[in-house]
């Protein structure tokens, strides 16, 4: 299990500057985090090109402790997007091994983001291989998807062998952590959501069976590579009405913490990555972060729309979250992002 590490890490001076201490003699130089963010400069099979390594090159240049590679298929019938990495073989691992040496070498602590669409796919990406916890449309903003048929014994089975070995995969390309993508409306965020989730087996209906299959990847992946960190993206809500609960996203990051997860991510829901309509300026996911920290000893990651390092500070001394996510502000220039708001780390 994880080591509790957020309960000494507040302190009064704390800051974006700040140190953290994780498991397994990790240390993260600062307080910032680069999230997964699609750069849609894979090849045709998911494999890294030049184009890649670059984009990772410069968003090293911010001076973030800790950088995530963007999401990662696990097996081909999870693929969502045409130039998406994948991480399904072998042959996968010399581009990725590139990438994680680029990070360390910034200063970085290198972390991957695996992932599988489920039913947030299209016909023409995966073929008939379309599946999820029911033959439900997967609900986004900006177009009607096709329903998945509805996984078996058999599917559940690839699942979790796929995202164990991708994590095996991300270990042996010399990432320090991975991240399970549960949130988004992607795979894992459609078994734990009662909008996408109308099983009746023992993997649907209750909150135990829902968050079953995510909580016995965890374990799996636990077993087969202890030494490697842990993260979950997972949403602190669905925020669309019969989606998951804030009390139920709470009770998840608790089981997760109980689960041996080293470190959470908290992001949106079932609907996708999406500013809630009441919620303006920076950190406009950050209350659910802070729910969620409220409740766990491990670190969380809070995020939306974070741009500037004195947001980042006050959210710290204020006990919101132990990490910020700066997606696009440091996307845009992370050079320049580093020069106004880590100029003395």
């Amino acid at each position: 299990m994880g080591q509790s590490v957020a309960m000494f890490d507040f302190a009064s001076d704390l800051s974006r500057f700040s140190p953290l201490h994780l498991p397994q003699d990790r240390v993260l130089k600062n307080r910032v985090v680069v999230p997964p963010m699609a750069s849609g400069t894979a090849d045709a099979d998911g494999k890294v090109t030049e184009r890649t390594v670059e984009h990772y090159r410069r968003l090293a240049e911010s001076g973030a402790g800790l950088v995530f590679v963007e999401y990662t298929y696990v097996d081909q019938s999870g693929k969502s997007e045409a130039a998406q990495l994948g991480i399904q073989t072998q042959g996968h691992l010399s581009g990725l091994r590139q990438i994680a040496e680029e990070l360390r070498t910034a200063g970085a602590l290198p972390a991957i983001q695996l992932t599988h669409a489920g039913g947030k796919t299209e016909r023409d990406l995966v073929g008939d291989a379309m599946m999820g916890p029911s033959a439900v449309p997967v609900p986004v903003k900006d177009r009607a998807l096709e329903a998945p048929r509805s996984m078996d014994a058999v599917d559940l089975a690839r699942w979790r062998s796929a995202f164990v070995a991708g994590a095996m995969r991300a270990h042996a390309a010399g990432f320090a952590m991975i991240e399970l993508h549960a949130a988004h409306g992607y795979g894992l965020n459609q078994w734990l959501s009662p909008l996408t989730n109308r099983r009746m087996d023992e993997y649907g209906g209750s909150f135990a069976n829902r968050t079953r299959l995510l909580i016995e990847i965890v374990f799996a992946i636990r077993s087969a590579v202890p030494d490697l960190l842990l993260s979950v993206r997972m949403p602190g809500q669905d925020f669309l009405e019969g989606g998951l609960s804030a009390e139920e996203g709470a009770r998840l990051a608790a089981l997760l913490e109980r689960s041996g997860v080293d470190l959470i991510d908290v992001s949106s829901g079932i609907g996708g990555w999406r500013r809630p309509g009441d919620r303006k300026g920076e950190g406009y996911l950050v209350p659910e972060a802070r729910r969620i920290q409220d409740v766990v000893s491990v670190p969380v990651i809070g995020v939306g729309g974070i741009e500037s390092g004195e947001y980042i500070d006050e959210a710290l001394r204020d006990r919101s979250l132990s990490l910020a996510a700066v997606g696009r502000a440091i996307l845009r220039d992370p050079s320049l992002w580093r020069r106004r708001n880590l100029a003395c780390a």
